[in-house]
């Protein structure tokens, strides 16, 4: 039986890496994003490429009740999800008082409250059949405070701790839960972000989309619950625990402030 995976905010980035590979190797795929001619483009690649099936959802998760009418329409369909991706997500650069709350509450739904719903929804059945996996993209951010994008930070930690909470709830049932951490990565998220004009970005090793993707790809599917692609990145994780947090949150503000201050 060949095996499906759904992946969300699946147009571009990691997110469309981590279908390449699933598709390369045979999996059927749900891909769920926004753009619903990049969505039946993906689609049409994968089909003529490597002969897998693509069920196209172009919908925003972050929006009220979609996770619902995407597990609904999966159910009518007959469609069972052996592996979750929730790699939608994204960033906003710039100070708690110059940004809008409209797209930090919208942030917010997509990052945290689309993630926690549709694990919710998918990960009950999984525990039922003993077999499955979620994967949730958090950040390598998630380890620290972050001045310029505090609320952006503060999502990804809230993603890695209740991924690695879920995984010791799960544990002995079958079903891995894996956080991948990536640090910063070639992908929209920066345009999209604003981030471009911060020193962090200016002055940061970027790695590329597909690295990061290769990497996660293969320790999701060995089971692994913390992926870190990156040899510097998995260093710069230890700061936090290493100096005072106020000398941690002024060392980032100093990172993320534009470039000329």
């Amino acid at each position: 039986m060949r095996k499906t995976v759904l992946i969300t905010g699946v147009s571009g980035g990691i997110g469309k890496e981590l279908a390449d590979r699933f598709a390369k190797d045979g999996y059927d795929l749900v891909l769920v994003a926004r753009s619903e001619s990049k969505l039946v483009e993906l689609g049409k690649e994968y089909k003529k490429k490597y002969d897998t099936r693509a069920t196209v959802i172009a919908k925003d998760v972050a929006s009220h009740g979609v996770p619902e009418e995407i597990f609904a329409e999966l159910k009518e369909k007959g469609i069972v999800v052996d592996y979750l991706v929730n790699n939608a997500g994204f960033g906003l650069f710039g100070t708690f008082l110059e940004t809008k709350l409209e797209e930090e509450t919208n942030m917010i739904d997509v990052n945290i409250k689309a993630l926690t719903i549709m694990t919710k929804l998918f990960v009950p059945d999984m525990v039922k059949r003993g077999q499955g996996g979620v994967m949730n993209v958090a950040s390598l951010v998630a380890f620290f405070p972050g001045p310029m994008m505090s609320v952006y930070y503060a999502t990804k930690a809230y993603v890695l701790s209740f991924t690695e909470a879920l995984e010791n709830e799960l544990s002995g049932t079958g079903v891995t839960v894996t956080a991948l951490c990536p640090g910063l990565t070639s992908t929209g998220f920066v345009d999209r972000s604003g981030m471009g004009a911060s020193k962090l970005f200016q002055n940061g090793a970027i790695m590329e989309a597909g690295q990061v993707a290769e990497e996660g790809y293969r320790g999701f599917l060995r089971g692994k619950t913390f992926i870190m692609p990156g040899a510097r990145n998995r260093l710069m994780k230890f700061i936090p625990r290493l100096l005072p947090r106020k000398l941690v949150t002024r060392m980032v503000r100093f990172t993320q402030n534009r470039t000329g201050h």
